[in-house]
């Protein structure tokens, strides 16, 4: 079990629920207290086997999966989450289904089914649970693991769109808005021109966006400037334990 320290910082009572909840429904569990939120890593590194469970926000989580990818250690270790923090900062949580009560979310821990989700990973070393969209002006929802945001603004921006080599959008007319999101094995590319014009769409196992400078928004963090960044689908490589159906 490792424990974020933001979380014990922003909501210790549901930290201490949660450890006291998976303690006694596990033997033999080992809890982890990080200090730092940037000894996610290290801790990953000190697991030799077995199932992690991972206390804190989205980016605690998305460290903890980064974290694993980076060692190819996805596949040994299946994770389990409880969410803690404020609602704006568990809403991967929300969309992926989990609790946001911590005694619900660890029973789920305990006694839910693992289930293989896809990622998407980029060649920058990153990678994306969900929805990722350009540009990264973020309005959040949690209706679907699909897509969790919406731009409010959009301004335009120049944008080479590939999906599979196919293009999608070209340098020759303005993009308002791309979303790409893991989607039964493939990734779920639309492309939005105008307001009236209808939307691009495409299922591809590789998305590459290139041209004008661009920040995009993936799992509730802003990244970039980037000039080209392409993303990979990663079928079932994460294993969560989710609720049951």
């Amino acid at each position: 079990m490792v424990i974020d320290p933001i979380a014990r910082q922003t909501d210790g009572e549901s930290v201490r629920i949660a450890r006291d909840v998976l303690s006694a429904g596990a033997d033999g569990a080992r809890v982890r207290l990080l200090d730092r939120p940037q000894e996610m890593s290290r801790a990953m590194a000190g697991i030799q086997s077995g199932r992690v469970v991972v206390v804190g926000d989205d980016r605690a989580l998305l460290r903890a999966v980064r974290a694993l990818h980076h060692r190819g250690e996805l596949a040994t270790h299946p994770l389990g989450f409880v969410p803690v923090g404020p609602p704006g900062s568990v809403t991967v949580a929300s969309a992926l289904g989990l609790p946001s009560d911590a005694v619900q979310a660890s029973r789920t821990v305990l006694n839910g089914p693992t289930r293989p989700l896809d990622l998407l990973v980029d060649d920058a070393g990153g990678v994306v649970l969900g929805a990722l969209g350009i540009p990264a002006v973020p309005r959040p929802r949690t209706a679907s693991r699909r897509s969790w945001w919406r731009p409010s603004v959009a301004p335009e921006q120049w944008l080479r769109v590939e999906a599979d080599g196919r293009v999608l959008a070209d340098l020759d007319r303005p993009v308002r808005e791309v979303s790409v999101s893991p989607a039964d094995g493939r990734a779920a590319v639309v492309v939005r021109h105008g307001e009236l014009d209808p939307a691009v769409t495409a299922r591809a196992e590789s998305v590459t966006v290139s041209g004008q400078s661009f920040r995009y928004r993936a799992d509730t963090v802003t990244y970039g400037p980037a000039h080209c960044r392409t993303w990979q689908v990663r079928p079932g490589a994460l294993r969560l334990t989710l609720p049951s159906v």
